[in-house]
């Protein structure tokens, strides 16, 4: 049977089930609402069958738009991998679109930067880098690579270390000496703490690993947040203990405006790139991973590393 959609139908398709949204879609598309409008109702036509449900505030996918979007994104992904291959033969280099996730502060400071030398590199390619304080869902939104910290047990993705990096606490000096050194971590529940969730990392529970293995201790504090900036200029401030990333606080310890706490302690926390399985040995994801790789391990834009950290043995078991 001849089908009469086009690809654009389906990549409209697809940005609307992913946005639930007439709007959002055009908007992500860079084209008008009235032609989003026009594709969906072409290839419902095509096809025989509403797609979508309307509301006056939402627009839901039906059934029969479920079984479209699936097959909507095998037809996209393997149109790309012909662009891929047709690009490859001819000059080598991988070409396509890369949709990309990461938390703000690692993409405004290093993978923004990064992807701007891969796409000199490898002009072919398209990017695209969405930086969120969330965890996105790589299938349902369309992403091709999520940067997170931690490892990954959902059975429909893979991940890979692209990066070593553990988490520390620290204070400023002005803390420290007006509240002393916590000696053990049960004491950090005596302190004020300030509290930093990373995307979607709880509150209040701190896990940390230590010489005699994995502790936790339940925290409380008087200011929290989603930022790890906010979080660092309190603790700047004089105002509680936080827990950083080793990249992210590498200078401040080096300068002396911050202090190792319970330097003994540590926080896993890599980073790794995680995508779905379908898209793992995508050419264009291949060479942007050992590109991301090899950046964010030297360079101007390397994640910095804690040059005086002493990796407890138990840690360096539990992580591998």
């Amino acid at each position: 049977m001849k089908h009469n959609w086009e690809l654009i139908d389906l990549k409209v398709l697809c940005a609307v089930a992913r946005r639930s949204s007439f709007t959002a879609a055009a908007a992500d598309l860079g084209i008008s609402v009235a032609y989003v409008t026009k594709r969906i109702a072409h290839l419902e036509q095509s096809l025989g069958t509403a797609l979508f449900l309307r509301t006056t505030r939402r627009v839901h996918i039906s059934a029969q738009g479920e079984i479209a979007y699936t097959w909507a994104r095998k037809v996209l992904d393997a149109a790309d991998e012909m662009d891929q291959e047709v690009a490859r033969a001819r000059d080598g280099s991988p070409a396509g679109t890369l949709r990309i996730s990461t938390s703000l502060r690692l993409g405004r400071h290093h993978v923004s930067h990064i992807l701007a030398l891969l796409r000199q590199a490898h002009p072919g390619l398209e990017i695209w880098l969405e930086l969120v304080d969330r965890r996105v869902d790589l299938i349902a939104e369309g992403f091709d690579l999520d940067l997170r910290v931690g490892e990954v047990q959902e059975p429909h993705l893979v991940a890979e270390r692209i990066a070593r990096n553990v988490r520390v606490l620290c204070a400023a000096p002005s803390y420290l000496a007006a509240r002393g050194h916590p000696k053990t971590l049960a004491e950090l529940a005596q302190h004020d703490c300030l509290l930093f969730r990373d995307r979607e990392q709880p509150f209040g529970t701190l896990r940390m690993v230590g010489p005699n293995g994995p502790e936790s201790v339940k925290l409380t504090g008087p200011m929290g947040s989603n930022q790890s900036d906010a979080v660092r200029n309190w603790a700047l401030h004089g105002l509680g203990i936080c827990l950083l990333s080793g990249w992210d606080i590498a200078g401040r310890l080096r300068e002396g405006s911050m202090v190792r706490v319970l330097p003994q302690y540590a926080q896993p926390a890599d980073l790794y790139a995680v995508m779905p399985t379908r898209a793992s040995q995508s050419a264009k994801l291949r060479v942007c991973l050992e590109f991301l790789r090899r950046h964010l391990a030297s360079g101007p834009h390397a994640l910095e590393a804690l040059e005086a950290l002493q990796r407890p043995e138990s840690f360096m078991k539990s992580s591998g």
